[in-house]
């Protein structure tokens, strides 16, 4: 969706350009919601014949009048089809609407023959390089106002139907990772009834009624490498359902549910909602160890799981009666590829993060 792009007859012969270059096609136009083959035909025809479009002033000038139809041009801009040209979604879509009904009417009069009082439309004077010729000291500036990440993504997969410029977990993998036991691809080799707890981001909810009239849902479960489809039955749901919102980045504990080959999904029974994840500065690493339960067994096995995964985090030891110890920097630890470790060896209770 680059307005800017070259078509592919415009490329060196043997030339191809990897997805996320600049004049690559990232996603087909026809593809986006409430925009259609046809109105894509004769938006390229007029791109073709006449050159890149070089503002949003310019693509609205130019097209032809059916390829304005405000629902398919907010479409476009939800979907991120004029980002290169440099407008910001948010601010377009607070002005498209009265920039298309200001530059229709324009159209239709010059159609018409209709002059302005400084003549045929300013002439070549007033073209400030845009290429329309029209008089641009009274087009409605764009102004400079950004969605937030989520509500960004949110509009683009609701028009393309994925995320394409960003993801919602980019930046706080690591994060997401010491707030769950599991990853997606680590469900492929567990058995049916495993109890798991994973992590990601929700989408596709949809509610849906059991045969009996109750209220249940189901979503995927999507983080960086895979998916998995997750049932919230009416009991839970009625406990949980409030936390149930597309986008939401949440971690999920329940049961694996692969009955048959036919079949691969989570049973969910606990959801959280995780805010506030960073991958900033490297966090603690928190440890309940009763000193009663201590032996030297157990704490000859931590120092080895300590040194096998040095990092950055500092290891805080809580062993009872309002102890806490912070070990030496010798243990700092890397917390992503210790936790599954400690918690085999001492329990899930035992890392607290």
């Amino acid at each position: 969706t680059d307005f800017g792009a070259l078509a592919p007859d415009e490329l060196p012969d043997g030339v191809s350009l990897p997805i996320g270059s600049p004049g690559a096609i990232t996603f087909g136009l026809s593809a986006v919601r409430n925009v259609g083959t046809g109105l894509v035909a004769q938006l390229l025809e007029e791109r073709d014949e006449n050159g890149p479009f070089e503002s949003f002033h310019d693509f609205v000038e130019r097209v032809p009048e059916p390829v304005l139809n405000k629902r398919t041009v907010e479409s476009l801009i939800k979907g991120g089809a004029f980002d290169t040209l440099g407008h910001p979604r948010r601010g377009l879509l607070t002005v498209f609407e009265e920039i298309i009904d200001t530059t229709v009417s324009r159209r239709r009069e010059r159609e018409k023959g209709v002059m302005n009082l400084f003549g045929d439309w300013g002439g070549e004077d007033a073209d400030d390089g845009d290429g329309a010729g029209v008089g641009f000291d009274e087009r409605t500036p764009i102004p400079d106002l950004v969605f937030d990440k989520t509500e960004q993504l949110r509009n683009e997969k609701e028009m393309l139907g994925l995320y394409v410029s960003d993801h919602p977990l980019f930046g706080v993998e690591s994060a997401l990772k010491r707030k769950v036991e599991n990853s997606v691809l680590d469900l492929n080799a567990m058995e049916d009834g495993a109890q798991v707890l994973v992590g990601g981001v929700i989408t596709n909810l949809a509610r849906k009624f059991t045969k009996r009239g109750d209220q249940m849902a189901v979503f995927v479960l999507e983080d960086l490498d895979a998916s998995i489809e997750v049932t919230i039955f009416p009991r839970t749901l009625a406990e949980q359902g409030h936390k149930l919102e597309e986008d939401l980045i949440v971690s999920v504990k329940g049961r694996l549910d692969r009955r048959d080959e036919s079949r691969f999904g989570l049973i969910g029974q606990t959801i959280s909602v995780l805010s506030g994840l960073t991958d900033g500065p490297a966090a603690p690493l928190r440890l309940r160890l009763p000193s009663a339960a201590l032996d030297e067994l157990k704490i000859q096995r931590l120092k080895r799981i300590l040194r096998e995964h040095p990092g950055e985090s500092v290891v805080m030891v809580d062993i009872g009666q309002g102890t806490v110890l912070k070990l030496a920097d010798e243990f700092r630890v890397d917390l992503d590829r210790s936790v599954g470790e400690l918690r085999m060896a001492f329990g899930h209770e035992a890392v607290l993060l």
